[in-house]
């Protein structure tokens, strides 16, 4: 599998696997553009992910993609700990 994305993508993606994940990496299937990166099931519910640097912003396709998206919500993902929180894995950090 070849990760074309941030450089993050793929540390995410085996991170999710070793704890039971199925992860299809999109553009590594096809790609239209503004679609996320990441298709997970995990725990019966799929997950649409999209995988970003620390700093890195969507693309305009992205933006639209979610503004008509008519499913679940997109997340947004910039590390393994953000991506095992978003899909339920583990529960997110909360800075007090």
């Amino acid at each position: 599998m070849k990760f074309q994305s941030d450089s993050n993508a793929k540390q995410i993606v085996e991170a999710l696997r070793e704890r039971g994940a199925i992860v299809f990496y999109w553009r590594a299937v096809s790609r239209t553009k503004g679609v996320p990166d990441l298709i997970v099931g995990y725990g019966g519910i799929t997950y649409l992910v999209e995988v970003k640097a620390e700093k890195g912003k969507l693309s305009e396709h992205q933006e639209k993609m979610r503004a008509t998206w008519k499913g679940g919500p997109i997340c947004t993902v910039r590390s393994v700990e953000g991506a095992l929180a978003a899909v339920g894995i583990t529960q997110p950090h909360l800075e007090v």
